[in-house]
Order: structure tokens, then C-alpha cells, then sequence
């Protein structure tokens, strides 16, 4: 017998007298019957009832309404799923065949329908489930109560799971947009519980997930993504993967704003479940159908589908990808991964005759080719020799200018990556990109195309000049050539960037070709000017001034036409005034600041070297305090060749003092001293140089002395380069040159601590350079018989003057020669034998 109640929220309830015989039945069963079809949920369900429910619905084994009801032989009703499982538990046991209602043995296991009962307990289901909806649907609105709301919700999910059909009756009914308006509930229960019903309610529904689809549901359901509570999260996700099964939804929700790029993120993130970074990682794997979602995912880091669809997709679908592969912006390490992924397929495309696939496949090309280690696996995927062709070719097959720039761009990038480049073959003659012909080739394609092309074929050789393997092959066919003009005059291009590489270039070639650029500069109108000019550009310090002034740097520094036009055209006023203001520290923070202050040290030094026949030079030198500038640029710490500049400029200033200091004029000699002379004493002169014996002064007449820049030249003396210690012992032996008190020379370089140091360097023998001009100081210091007979008692000195006697050219053996004589090591024979001259 059954009683139906009426509960205090209003919902149906039923309860159920025992019937002790069927339980009694079913308990001797064991309990082992599980229909499977039912959760526990959806059995409370089913005892929620509206009409009244008869004892003949329920099957006496599952407790549950029958929905396929069979009779047995004896006339007994269950579900037909529950009596199959029955019989097939007795055969499997060995038991007698028996009704599991009256244990009476069956002779057959044959069932009938029981249609009748069926299509009662149908009518009946169809009048229940329309009561309770209507129910539920009073229930599934933003005042009810929570508890009554997330009640309906259940309700709707039971109804959905007892048959695929029932989601039928949602289509045309107000619950589905009701239960969408719960996810603006605001209860987290009810917002978790409304997304549950949805992907319940479109599960294997297409048509549902069309509605669901509809107006704005789908951007709400995506905003779940990133809420706070992640059981929203976790259930957003799976709805939006069970929307995602349906091709024509794809592209809905690739379209709200942020999808792909959170589902993206979830995918990556270790702190969610891992059941929701599958659910979207699987959503992203179904929304790969949509090209444009391809697009989004690839910016967002998924790019591994695109790659894919590259590779085998549609023709149609691969060009248009690779294509906007090459307006992708990517990083360094992704470059790498798209290169050795489809650069070999794009390769292929680029070589095949279809102009728009070979648009498409440079244009992704040029993207990762970027990169130097992206560019080598091209370079080994054989880029080269298409890439050369391309640029070579004219008539009906050559790429139109705009394509023939893509193509110079890819080849600067991929000869900038320092590959050896003399040892691959890009065409048909066996020619590498440094062969005579193939250069030639360039400097024609650079004279001849417009100023994009001529840019990017200008860094192409600013490449293969970079490397000293292939520069001598460059410089070779430049001059064979006769471009060196025509390079030149790329310094004056109105275009920056063209103007950066030709500067660039001619940089690298100054160190292999310096004189003919110098005559090509004094030769020609405004270059130098220009050159100036770009130095001179107060906008902080750029790669392009930093190669201008290292152009000049480089070119012969004797050439006295170039140094005199520079003079003429007040060069190096402009000069003095960039260093002074890096001293001052004005300009920092860039880095060509280190490489620009060494070419504009360089470059100022070069007006030391004219400083005998120039006038002008001296007078410049003098203006500006030179001398001193360059004392003050011995202590860059750090800036090796501005050390080691500054100091051969002191070197030939202080070269030059000699001939600039002042002698003292002495009162002629009365009449009594021409004819006593011995009883006139002579007047004191005070102030004098008591190397240069005259007036000196650091600005005037460079004297080094007066600048205290003995001490500064001597702590260079153990410098780590040797360029530096050379360049300073230099400097230092214009103290000792013939002409000069050579005894006081020595007496201040004792003074400043600097005999040990010097006698150091000629112990080291670091190079060949360094011990010639060691043991020239050194026997310049050995006449101070003080000095001599000291450095007689070091056995390691003298071994170094008999190495450098023995092993040194013939000059170096005849000072080392004098050296030891000085300290007894060799019989001086000029007092034994008569002079014979």
C-alpha cells in the first residue's frame, strides 16, 4: 500500500508500507541485483510523486517504477533488465531456476511484454514529470529560496537522466532560459548546480546546445573561467567542453573576447584540478576545427595546432596559416620550435611556382628566421640556394620587388646567425654566397633596387664582413668590383636604416681596405660631412654614430689629406666636445657608449700624428688642453683601447715637446768675461724642465712632466693587455729620446717608481714588440752607473739582455748588446783598440 504526503516545501513525497514477502525475496537474493541505471539521486526522484502511484508500478526486486515491464510464466511482473540479471545469476550458480518472488520453480525462462502496464505507467510518468516541471519552473526563479531552487535544478537533472528523450520536452518549454538565469544567482550553490543542469541538459543534444548557444550565455559561461570558487570553474570548463563537441559552436565560443587565451591559461596552471586542465585543454583540442581559433590559440601560446595544420592541413588552410605565421610575433625559443617544425615544409613552398603560396611561405619565413639559432635550422633545411635564386632571377618567373624584399630580409637574417657560410653551395657552379661572382651579383642588385632591397642586401654583407672566414672574400670581390664609391655614398642615403648598414659595412671593410676608403672620402663631396653630421646628432648614443666614428677609427691614421680635411672642416672640435661630455658624464645608460667613446678617442688621436707638419695641429692641440684630455683618459679603467690610444697620443705629443720648449736666452758676456771668462759665474735659471731644459708647460708644449702624467703611464706598465703596456712604455721612453737630458729622464722615471716596472717588462717577454722596445728603455736606463750596478746584481735581467742579444733582430741585438756592457756582462773594447775611423 502507498500513502502520498504533502512535504513542508511543498514537494511530494511518498511512503511506502513494507510489503514483507517481496523484501524477504529480495533480501534471500543477497542484494546483488544493481540496475546500474539509477544514481541514488535520481531514486529519490523517483519517489517524489504527484498523482497517485500503485504497488503494480513498482518491480518487486529494484524497489523502483518499471519502465520495461515482463511477466514470467507464473504470471509475475518485474523490470525486464532486473528478471534477466536474475536468471543469469541462478545459471551462473548452479541454482534452480525460481521465481524470486514465490521460489517456485520456472521451466522456462521465456518474458512477456507486459504493454499494457507500460504504456500505464508511461501515461502516468508523462502527467507526474508535467506536474513536477511545472513545479520546478515556479521554483527556478532569482526570489525563490535557495533550498527550493537548487531542489528544482536537481529535479530538472533527474528528468534528463531517465531518458534521453525527456531533454525533448526542455526545447520548447521557459526552463531552459530559467535555469540559464540562475547563473546570476547570487548563490555559489545554486550559479555551481545551474552550470551542472546545463551540461546535463546538453549532453548528446544538439538542439539544446543551440538554445544554450543563444545571445550573450556563452560570454557569461566563459567569465566562470576565471571566478574565484573553483567548483565554478571546474564546471564551466565542462560545459563549455560539452558545447564545444558541436562544430557550429566552435567558432561562437572561440569569438567571446578571452576565451581561448583563459582556457589557454588553465591548460599550463598547476594549481587546478587536473580533471578541469584536461576538460580544457580537451575543449581547446575540439575548437582546433575553427581557423580563426587556430589564429587565437597561436597567439596565445597554443601554437602547436597551427604547426599541425601547416603540415597536413588543406592547401587552402596551410597558406593562409603560414601566412599569418609571418605576422606573429614570436619569441626567440618559439622560433626555434616553428623552424624545426614546418621550416622544411615551407622551404618546399617557397620553391614551388604558385606565386601566392611562395608570398606566404616567405612570409612566415622572414618571422622565424629572426633569430640566430632559428636561422641555422633553416640554413641546414636548405634555405639558401632558393633564397639566392629568387634574388638572381629575372624574366616571367621573378618575384615581384616587394617579395624580393621579403627574400633579401630572410638572407640578412640568416647570414647574421655566423654560419660558415664558404661552405655551402647556393648555386649551380658550386659558388658560396662569399664566390667572386656571387658578391658581384649583390653590389649589382644594391646599385640598381630600390632603397628597401639595397638596406637589407647591405646588412647581408654587413653578415658575411662580420666573419673573419668570409671577409677577405668579400673585400676581394668589392675591390675587383670598383664599388668602393658606390658604398661610399650610401653614407649620405636620406633613409636611416640604409645609411646604418652602409656605415656598418664600411666599418667592417675599414680594417682590410682603409686607404681606399680615406681617398674615397677625401675624394668625394659632403661624405665625411655626412659622417660628421651623424656623429654629432645629440640623441644619445646609437648603434649608427658608434659605427660612423668606428669607421673613421679604423682608417690609416697618417694619412694626412684625410686628417687635414677633418681639420678644415672642424671635425675635431667636434670630437673633443662628445668626449668631454661622456667624461662628464652626460650620455649614459646606452651600450655603445664604450665602442663610441673608443672611436671618438681614436679619432681625436689622429691629429697627434701631423703634429711636425701641421701648424693648425699644434694650435688645435693646444686650444683644447689635448695633453691633458688624454692623461685624464689613461685612468678609463676598464676601456682598454682607450688606454692604450691615449697614450700613443701622448706618445707623439710628448715626441713633439722637444722642438715646442722654449731655451732659456743666457746675457751676452760683458767685456771682462770674453777675456776672464773663468771669473764670471754664470746667472741661475730657475723654473726650467730638467729633462727638456727649457720652459715647458703641459698645455703648450705637451710636456708630460708638467702634467704629472709620468706616474699615470707607469701604473699601466702591468696592465693585463699588453697593447696597453706597450703603448705606455712608449710614451714613457720620450723622456729618453737623444737630445733630452737622458740622465734626468731616468732620475723621473726613478722618482715615479718606475725602474722596477720597466725592468718587469723586458722579464716577461710577453711579445716581440714589448721586449724590443723593454730593451731599449733599458739601455737607456742602464747609463746611470747608480742604476747599472744594481740591476748588475739581478742575474734574471741579465739573462733577459743575453735572450734578447742572442735570439732579437739585428737592431734589438745591438741595444741589448750596449745593455750588457753597461753592467759589465760584455768587455767594452772602444779603450783597448785604437779608433779607426
Amino acid at each position: 500500500m502507498v500513502c502520498n504526503l504533502l512535504n513542508h516545501d511543498g514537494w511530494w513525497t511518498q511512503s511506502t508500507f513494507a510489503v514483507s514477502d517481496i523484501d524477504q525475496m529480495a533480501e534471500s537474493w543477497g542484494g546483488s541485483f544493481d540496475s546500474g541505471s539509477l544514481s541514488d539521486e535520481s531514486y529519490h526522484f523517483g519517489k517524489m510523486h504527484i498523482e497517485p502511484i500503485y504497488d503494480a508500478f513498482f518491480c518487486p526486486l529494484t524497489k523502483q517504477i518499471m519502465r520495461d515491464p515482463v511477466t514470467i510464466e507464473n504470471g509475475q511482473t518485474f523490470e525486464r533488465e532486473a528478471i534477466e540479471r536474475w536468471f543469469q545469476e541462478c545459471k551462473e550458480s548452479g541454482r534452480k531456476l525460481v521465481c524470486p518472488l514465490t521460489l517456485r520453480e520456472l521451466s522456462s525462462t521465456e518474458l512477456n511484454p507486459s504493454i499494457a502496464l507500460r504504456n500505464t505507467i508511461e501515461e502516468w510518468s508523462a502527467r507526474n514529470d508535467a506536474a513536477q516541471l511545472d513545479m520546478a519552473q515556479r521554483s527556478l526563479t532569482l526570489g525563490s529560496s535557495e533550498s527550493d531552487t537548487l531542489q528544482a535544478l536537481k529535479y530538472v537533472q533527474y528528468f534528463c537522466k531517465t531518458s534521453r528523450s525527456n531533454k525533448h520536452v526542455l526545447h520548447n518549454s521557459e526552463l531552459l532560459p530559467m535555469i540559464i538565469d540562475m547563473l546570476k544567482s547570487s548563490s555559489h550553490k545554486v550559479r555551481c548546480k545551474a552550470l551542472e543542469t546545463l551540461r546535463i541538459v546538453i549532453e548528446e543534444d544538439s538542439d539544446n546546445k543551440e538554445i544554450l548557444a543563444q545571445g550573450d550565455t556563452v560570454r557569461t559561461i566563459v567569465k566562470f573561467l576565471s571566478h574565484e570558487h573553483s567548483k565554478e570553474r571546474e564546471e564551466a570548463v565542462s560545459l563549455l567542453y560539452e558545447l564545444s563537441k558541436s562544430e557550429v559552436l566552435c567558432e561562437k565560443i572561440g569569438s567571446v573576447n578571452g576565451a581561448i587565451l583563459i582556457l589557454v591559461g588553465m591548460t599550463s596552471s598547476s594549481s587546478e584540478n587536473i580533471l578541469t586542465v584536461e576538460k580544457a585543454d580537451k575543449t581547446l583540442e575540439n575548437l582546433e576545427r575553427c581557423e580563426n581559433n587556430l589564429r587565437q590559440m597561436a597567439e596565445n601560446g597554443r601554437l602547436q595546432p597551427l604547426l599541425t595544420q601547416i603540415l597536413e592541413g588543406p592547401t587552402e588552410t596551410k597558406l593562409s596559416l603560414a601566412a599569418f605565421l609571418g605576422e606573429l610575433a614570436l619569441n626567440n625559443d618559439v622560433k626555434v620550435l616553428v623552424a624545426r617544425t614546418v621550416g622544411s615544409s615551407l622551404i618546399s613552398i617557397m620553391k614551388s611556382g604558385n606565386m601566392q603560396a611562395r608570398e606566404a611561405a616567405l612570409k612566415a619565413l622572414n618571422q622565424i628566421s629572426s633569430y640566430e639559432s632559428s636561422a641555422k635550422v633553416l640554413i641546414e633545411d636548405g634555405i639558401l640556394p632558393p633564397l639566392v635564386r629568387d634574388l638572381f632571377t629575372v624574366g616571367s618567373n621573378q618575384l615581384p620587388m616587394r617579395l624580393k624584399e621579403v627574400s633579401a630580409t630572410i638572407l640578412a637574417n640568416v647570414v647574421s646567425s655566423g654560419y660558415d657560410f664558404d661552405s655551402i653551395i647556393v648555386g649551380p657552379d658550386h659558388q658560396t654566397l662569399v664566390s667572386e661572382d656571387v658578391v658581384h651579383n649583390l653590389l649589382h642588385l644594391i646599385s640598381n633596387t630600390g632603397p628597401a632591397i639595397e638596406c637589407k642586401l647591405l646588412q647581408v654583407l654587413v653578415g658575411l664582413t662580420n666573419s673573419t672566414t668570409t671577409v677577405v672574400n668579400v673585400v676581394s670581390a668589392i675591390k675587383s668590383s670598383g664599388a668602393t664609391i658606390s658604398l661610399v655614398q650610401f653614407i649620405e642615403a636620406p633613409q636611416n636604416d640604409l645609411r646604418v648598414a652602409s656605415i656598418r659595412l664600411l666599418q667592417n671593410l675599414s680594417s682590410y681596405m682603409g686607404q681606399e676608403l680615406a681617398n674615397a672620402l677625401r675624394g668625394t663631396v659632403g661624405q665625411l660631412g655626412s659622417l660628421m653630421k651623424v656623429i654629432s646628432e645629440n640623441t644619445g648614443i646609437t648603434e649608427e654614430q658608434a659605427a660612423a666614428v668606428g669607421l673613421l677609427a679604423e682608417l690609416p691614421e697618417r694619412d694626412v689629406g684625410l686628417t687635414q680635411q677633418m681639420l678644415d672642416e672642424g671635425a675635431f672640435q667636434l670630437i673633443i666636445s662628445r668626449v668631454v661630455r661622456i667624461r662628464q658624464g652626460e650620455t649614459r645608460g646606452s651600450r655603445f657608449v664604450t665602442p663610441f667613446l673608443e672611436g671618438l678617442v681614436s679619432v681625436l688621436a689622429r691629429v697627434t700624428f701631423i703634429l711636425a707638419d701641421e701648424p693648425d695641429a699644434i694650435a688645435l692641440c693646444r686650444e683644447h688642453n689635448l695633453a691633458a684630455l688624454f692623461i685624464e683618459l689613461l685612468q678609463s679603467n676598464g676601456l682598454d683601447k682607450v688606454q692604450m690610444v691615449s697614450a700613443t697620443a701622448l706618445e707623439n705629443l710628448s715626441l713633439e715637446s722637444k722642438n715646442l720648449t722654449k731655451l732659456p736666452e743666457l746675457p751676452s758676456p760683458g767685456f771682462c768675461a770674453s777675456i776672464f771668462p773663468c771669473f764670471i759665474e754664470q746667472p741661475a735659471i730657475t723654473g726650467l724642465c730638467q729633462v727638456h731644459r727649457g720652459r715647458c708647460s703641459l698645455k703648450e708644449t705637451f710636456c708630460l712632466l708638467k702634467g704629472q702624467a709620468v706616474e699615470k703611464l707607469v701604473a699601466l706598465l702591468d696592465h693585463t693587455n699588453e697593447n696597453v703596456v706597450e703603448a705606455a712604455l712608449a710614451a714613457l721612453s720620450t723622456l729618453l729620446e737623444d737630445g733630452l737630458d737622458i740622465e734626468q729622464g731616468v732620475m723621473v722615471l726613478c722618482d715615479a717608481q718606475g725602474i722596477k716596472p720597466v725592468l718587469d717588462v723586458l722579464l716577461e717577454k710577453r711579445t716581440e714588440n714589448l721586449r724590443r722596445r723593454g730593451v731599449w728603455v733599458v739601455e737607456r736606463i742602464l747609463r746611470t752607473d747608480d742604476i747599472a750596478h744594481e740591476v748588475s746584481r739581478d742575474p734574471n735581467v741579465s739573462t733577459a739582455l743575453v735572450d734578447a742579444f742572442q735570439r732579437a733582430d739585428y737592431r734589438t741585438r745591438q741595444i741589448a748588446e750596449r745593455a750588457l756592457k753597461h753592467i759589465d756582462k760584455i768587455p767594452n773594447f772602444s779603450g783597448i783598440f785604437p779608433n779607426m775611423g
